[in-house]
């Protein structure tokens, strides 16, 4: 607030203003749009209360409490009005007469509803104690708009989702989606629970009572609407979004199943009851396709919720459901036909085991509808239905059905245009999906003989079928540009090729005679496409079967795979294949560098040892960008560890010489880690030798290469991934501490950052214009700090994480003791999920972002192998002459740790 504008003034012109829309709003005369949009700028002011809320709680809750108690009535008075019958379809958008009221009350009832959904985010205890009434106003609305609702969507085909010039929204179908939404949030105000909890007490089960009727409503609103019907038949791509709630399309039909969802997680017996004893009602009498379609769509929402939270429906109850999921497999309407699979699926895989008598049967109709169904939302949804299935049903039935299943994806891929199927992302992610749940069942399918697997779903020969990988790898050809498959093709082969390697050598080779072939051709198509994500795809697929491969690779597997990654290395700019083939190339040396070292590239009749030394050298020059040659570090280190000193002679020299050089200009963290690991590595072995070297390399600007790369390793330290690196970093570093080199104390680097003692809100431009300042240690000392720090990270926690940690705390303590203030009644209490993070927090913001950092408190797990290195480390260095001093030089954070971890 600016200065000279008291608080009196500012609640002066608040008070004002709220007076006045709340006389537009009440005033019967006005027109219901301009009543809609004085609610809509009285919402838009609690906005700005909460804004100020902060430096003035106290008055602001009382002025919200002063206002809320006359605006809270006229609320409830508008959700108890009933809207006129809506009008034919030919005058829904007419100006004036009957049309032009009911779209008017229709944006009136949104506005109110929006703002009391932002009363209850803002003033929850305020609103807490109407929660009641406003429940019953809103269930009693959204039972009485059943029937124009059904009319005018799920029969006919009315506009949906409209606003007004003044961006209100005015259709029936936001008004309905805004209810139930509040209806959901109602669910969880304490009063509101207390009096439905009142009302199932002496019944025993959900039938007859408030929950059957939550169903009925739930039910009605989540039909299929005509217009997504014939978007569906269209596109089956749109339908499998909505399905794996994918789109960000929010409809009725998805709030119906939030809203059940809710329910179910606080009274989960008697939700599932009643939506069983609902579903006896719709299947036994005639309701429509739709609306028995509905009933499994919440059962399928329901199941997936009880699934996520690993627990399972009770078996009586699972009984109860198969009847109408048999009826609806059985049914003429392809989108109930295909509802039933989908909730079969769904059911056994939350049945916990005991609907084994049933799952071979459901899984051998799906098998068979994805091959004999006319329809394409049926095969699709029988398919995305094998999902569940195959990890949840036991190995006595799923094993035999395995060939089957990827026969019956096959022949159903022979009938797709797969060119035009690649713009079906959420086709080509559901057919990956399924077919890396069934090559997991056991991975030697991978390298059986394809005609082992080309059987029908019946056990008759399938002339189209293909192998498990053969239709894997098809897949991901024609979805390379797809972020997500490319992920599910890179894990389901990773999985594939541990395994396998694991199973033995003969496995291994087998594995690679069907692999190389086909990724060498993807090297080829992708070159002459210039497709370079698929050329990337087959590199990380060729880098994975290198990394799980025998030592030594089988025969022929350098000559097959280098003379590909050679010509990308050396000709290609595109980062992201750099970065694949580099560390292709470089887990084909790590596992047989005898094997590459006696290759000659047939084109230049260079030998294996010279290519890799020109792919470094190009990779290290500055045409290349950090982020293209970030994994270069990991494979010069590998050639220096294989070729040894004696077989690079002069070429030692000048590789490290480049690569010290490349450190110097690197800037971004992985690029900086990789590059440095060639010295960790070397270190490790012959950390005077190291420093000897680079005390010799004269860096652009005089400096020694010793005091460029010492300050670049041990102020990046921090931020170094993975446990073997974090390890072979840890032991490097001590093993550099211990020569007890001049050179190393001599050279200046940063060190602890130097707190501003200002409790002022540093905003970005403040930032900028006052950067971070840090202290000035020694290499020597800042080698201590590092160890010290990484003690604690190898425990379980780094300095991040604990100092996220404790903020974290402190900040739910502050948060508890406000609330207490706030309201002392907890029955007032407007509950929250309990799992749901304040995301207003700036230390659950910070744990949030650094969720995938190596040191963070989520990022590392204990390592017990690091933490016993360090503790001996330093209990050996606590006996010698000197330690005392270095100790002393240790901030008193530092010492606390050491003392208390070692």
């Amino acid at each position: 607030m600016e200065e000279g504008f008291s608080d009196e003034t500012f609640y002066g012109v608040v008070r004002d203003l709220v007076k006045t829309m709340y006389d537009v709003s009440v005033n019967a005369d006005n027109k219901p749009t301009i009543r809609a949009l004085a609610v809509s700028v009285f919402r838009g002011s609690l906005n700005t209360l909460e804004t100020v809320m902060e430096e003035r709680k106290a008055a602001v809750k009382q002025f919200a409490d002063e206002a809320l108690s006359v605006w809270i009535p006229f609320f409830i008075e508008v959700l108890e009005s009933r809207l006129p019958p809506p009008p034919p379809e030919d005058e829904e958008n007419q100006d004036g007469g009957a049309s032009e009221i009911f779209r008017g009350l229709v944006v009136l009832k949104i506005q109110v509803v929006k703002v009391l959904m932002r009363m209850r985010s803002v003033f929850p205890s305020t609103l807490s104690p109407h929660s009641p009434a406003l429940f019953s106003a809103t269930w009693n609305e959204l039972s009485a708009l059943q029937e124009p609702y059904h009319l005018m969507y799920i029969e006919e085909e009315r506009q949906s989702r409209l606003e007004d010039a003044d961006h209100l929204p005015y259709t029936l179908d936001f008004l309905v989606l805004e209810e139930l939404d509040f209806m959901q949030a109602c669910l969880r105000a304490s009063p509101v629970r207390k009096e439905l909890e009142q009302q199932l007490s002496g019944h025993a089960s959900a039938e007859g009572t408030w929950v059957t009727q939550v169903m009925k409503v739930a039910v009605a609103y989540a039909q299929i609407t005509t217009e997504e019907e014939g978007v569906w038949n269209l596109d089956v791509n749109i339908f499998l979004s909505e399905e794996t709630g994918v789109t960000a399309n929010y409809t009725p039909r998805t709030a119906c199943g939030d809203l059940v969802i809710k329910l179910g997680e606080w009274l989960e017996d008697y939700t599932v009851d009643g939506l069983l004893s609902y579903s006896r009602s719709l299947y036994s009498t005639g309701h429509s396709w739709k609306a028995k379609e509905a009933a499994l769509y919440i059962l399928n929402q329901l199941l997936g919720d009880l699934a996520d939270m690993q627990r399972c429906i009770k078996p009586e109850a699972a009984e109860g459901f198969i009847e109408f999921i048999r009826y609806a497999m059985q049914q003429n309407d392809e989108f109930l036909r295909a509802r039933g699979h989908l909730v079969a699926g769904s059911l056994i895989k939350a049945s916990d085991g005991n609907l084994q008598a049933v799952a071979a049967q459901f899984m051998e109709a799906s098998l068979r509808a994805i091959t004999t169904d006319e329809s394409e939302v049926v095969k699709v949804s029988c398919i995305r239905a094998l999902q569940p299935y195959l990890p949840a049903a036991p190995a006595n039935i799923t094993m035999p059905l395995q060939p089957t299943i990827i026969a019956a994806l096959a022949a159903f891929l022979s009938t797709q245009d797969v060119s035009d199927m690649a713009e079906s992302d959420d086709l080509m992610v559901t057919l990956v999906n399924t077919l890396k749940s069934a090559i997991l069942l056991n991975t030697q399918i991978c390298i059986a003989p394809d005609e082992d697997t080309a059987m029908g779903p019946n056990g008759e020969p399938h002339a189209g079928a293909q192998g498990a990988l053969n239709l894997l790898f098809t897949l991901a050809s024609h979805g390379a540009n797809n972020f997500q498959l490319t992920m599910l093709v890179n894990e389901t082969f990773e999985d594939v090729a541990r395994s396998i390697a694991a199973s033995g050598y003969d496995a291994y080779v087998r594995l690679c005679e069907k692999v190389l072939p086909g990724l060498s051709g993807a090297f080829d198509v992708g070159a002459l496409t210039d497709e370079s994500a698929l050329t990337s795809l087959a590199a990380d697929l060729l880098s994975t079967l290198a990394e799980y491969g025998s030592e030594p690779l089988p025969q022929g597997f350098v000559a097959a795979s280098m003379p590909k990654l050679n010509r990308l290395l050396l000709g290609s700019s595109d980062g992201q294949l750099l970065r694949a083939a580099t560390v292709a190339a470089q887990n084909i040396i790590a596992h047989d560098h005898k094997q590459l070292f006696e290759w000659q590239d047939p084109e230049t009749h260079k030998g294996g040892l010279e290519v890799m030394l020109v792919i470094i050298d190009r990779l290290l020059s500055p045409s290349v960008e950090d982020a293209a040659a970030a994994n270069v570090g990991g494979l010069a280190a590998e050639v220096v560890e294989k070729a040894g000193r004696e077989r690079l002679g002069p070429y030692l020299e000048q590789l490290l010489r480049a690569v010290a050089v490349r450190v110097g200009s690197a800037t971004q963290a992985a690029f900086i880690q990789s590059l440095i690991f060639v010295f960790v590595r070397l270190s490790i072995v012959s950390p005077h030798e190291v420093v000897e070297f680079l005390a010799q390399v004269e860096m652009q600007g005089g400096e020694s290469g010793l005091a460029v790369v010492m300050r670049k390793w041990l102020e990046n330290s921090v931020n170094f991934a993975g446990y073997d690196e974090i390890r072979q970093n840890v032991i490097a570093l001590s093993k550099l501490y211990d020569l007890q080199d001049p050179r190393l104390a001599q050279i200046q680097v940063k060190g602890d950052l130097i707190v501003p003692q200002s409790d002022r809100i540093m905003t970005r431009s403040r930032t900028l214009q006052n950067p971070d300042q840090y202290t000035v240690v020694s290499a020597q000392l800042k080698i201590m700090k590092v160890l010290v720090d990484e003690l604690l990270s190898a425990a379980g926690g780094g300095p991040q994480g604990m100092a996220a940690r404790s903020g974290l705390a402190a900040a739910q303590q502050m948060a508890a003791e406000e609330a207490a203030e706030e309201d002392e009644d907890d029955d007032d209490e407007w509950e929250d999920d309990l799992d749901t993070l304040d995301l207003g927090l700036g230390v659950t913001k910070r744990d949030l972002m650094s969720y995938d950092q190596p040191n963070s408190a989520f990022g590392r797990a204990p390592d017990d192998e690091t933490q016993a290195y360090l503790v001996n480390f330093f209990r050996e260095q606590s006996a010698k002459p000197g330690f005392g001093e270095m100790f002393a030089a240790l901030s008193q954070t530092e010492q606390d740790k050491l003392r208390s971890m070692s």
